[in-house]
């Protein structure tokens, strides 16, 4: 599979230097990222009158998200099928959706594939939207598979202007087109158990608890404070690392030379410390373990949490009951209503999903209208947001939520919409790059053996070293802080 991969990367970037739609292989497909600039800008529009639009719009995904927005949002949508396969829209358009689950890259590895063979691909079949994550857009909106949003589909600025920009910066490329667009924002939060707060600190309010938190030595001194009575203060090994990553000062690589920043080892230094002293459960994100500490049975302080994280992931795992399994999203089912959000020692975001509308596609008028729709209108942003809780990408729809009596019941009351909002404007993705899933998930997988004692630090490094090299073989220098 790592062949063949890498076959599919060399074929990618040759694609993109001889004008065919391509993309760098970079970040989670596990291969080389390709430092190629994007072609030049497309040929001016024609005058002549455009192609009909075409019936079929195939959206390509990884999973059933965007595809739930897409169906209980977008304001043309007639009828979806039964197994969910295909959406008819009100002008008899067919939206055929193609899920890929990304285990094991599953998802960029077959779209790479399917955008290489869109010039020769039969009109029905060409891809006409595909989602992107935050970790790897950059492989995607530094090629020519991605569409500029203004010049090539039609979005006007005042259609943008109430979204966040730094979800602009991360789908725009290295000429300054915006390559995608999203109808979510995903800043981050703490996310903590009441019940335990009040056991630690004898509160459980949120500006209280947040002066404890404010900054990472307070922070670690109420890990001190939890571990005394009988608590964790995070999960795990990796519960903190976006609180980090989204706070360095330079991208991870510079021409040849990958820089670990500072920050990344002030991760190091706190994991390890909590590690051995007991603060955290030694638990990975997403195992078994890991979500049974977010439950009834849990005795961990709290998870750094983005939007998404909240009200669907934390919320599912706290409940005793599950909801598959006959259980109510109510208190009294778990730990349901026990958990409450401040902001942290440090801003920061996590995930998020994005629509591009593929090169080749014949169904621009649609594709503007989607991306029109479920990210620009406020009307719908703000129906999304008070239906599931998910943190819409509007500012003006935000703050009335914030501003309003909305309230969580999950989190005991809490209007976070109104935290949210405070927090979104401090992003900034000035030093994302594309490199940063790689290296990201690089070195937290390297430094496992060193937090549970397996290796020493200077092994810990070798081995980060060594797994860097091997996915870029264009990196040349690794440089570690002083």
């Amino acid at each position: 599979m790592k062949k063949a991969r890498k076959i599919t990367a060399m074929l990618l970037a040759l694609a993109m230097m001889t004008g065919v739609m391509a993309t760098v292989s970079g970040c989670q497909s596990g291969t080389a990222a390709s430092t190629a600039a994007p072609a030049e800008s497309q040929a001016a529009p024609s005058s002549e009158a455009p192609a009909a639009e075409g019936k079929t719009l195939n959206i390509w995904c990884w999973n059933d998200e965007f595809q739930s927005r897409f169906n209980d949002y977008y304001p043309e949508v007639k009828e979806v099928a039964k197994d969910k396969s295909t959406t008819t829209l009100n002008d008899g358009t067919v939206v055929k959706w193609t899920i890929n689950p990304n285990d094991n890259n599953n998802y960029q590895n077959k779209l790479d594939q399917a955008l290489l063979s869109q010039e020769s691909a039969a009109a029905d079949d060409k891809i006409d939207i595909f989602l992107v994550e935050a970790d790897y857009a950059l492989k995607y909106v530094d090629s020519e598979y991605t569409l500029d949003v203004k010049k090539d589909i039609g979005l006007e600025d005042s259609d943008l202007s109430n979204q966040y920009q730094y979800t602009q910066d991360i789908v725009t490329d290295k000429n300054g087109a915006l390559k995608g667009t999203t109808w979510q924002a995903t800043p981050g939060l703490f996310a903590y158990r009441r019940s335990i707060a009040k056991a630690v600190l004898g509160t459980d309010d949120p500006t209280k608890v947040q002066e404890a938190l404010s900054d990472w030595d307070k922070f670690n001194s109420v890990a001190a404070q939890a571990s005394t009575k009988g608590y964790k203060m995070l999960s795990g090994y990796d519960d903190s690392y976006r609180t980090f990553s989204n706070n360095v000062s330079a991208p991870w690589v510079t021409d040849t030379t990958a820089t670990v920043d500072p920050n990344l080892m002030n991760w190091v230094k706190q994991t390890k410390e909590y590690t051995d002293k007991g603060y955290n459960n030694k638990t990975s994100l997403w195992d078994d373990k890991w979500q049974a500490d977010q439950g009834p049975s849990g005795k961990v302080f709290g998870f750094f949490y983005s939007t998404w994280g909240i009200n669907f992931t934390l919320l599912g795992n706290s409940l005793k009951t599950p909801v598959a399994e006959g259980g109510k999203e109510e208190v009294g089912n778990g730990v349901y209503g026990d958990y409450a959000v401040c902001q942290g020692p440090q801003s920061y975001y996590w995930g998020g999903t994005w629509i591009c509308g593929a090169k080749g596609s014949d169904n621009l008028g649609t594709i503007k209208n989607v991306m029109k729709s479920l990210t620009s209108d406020s009307t719908i942003m703000k129906k999304i947001t008070t239906d599931t809780q998910d943190y819409t990408n509007n500012k003006a729809a935000m703050e009335e939520i914030a501003n309003s009596d909305f309230k969580s019941a999950f989190l005991g009351g809490q209007n976070h919409i109104k935290l949210f909002a405070e927090v979104a404007p401090k992003i900034d993705m000035s030093n994302a790059g594309p490199y940063d899933q790689g290296m990201n998930e690089s070195l937290q997988k390297s430094f496992k053996d060193y937090f549970n004692g397996s290796v020493d630090l200077e092994k810990a490094k070798a081995n980060f070293e060594k797994t860097v090299k091997e996915k870029y073989p264009e990196i040349t220098e690794i440089k570690w802080p002083s």
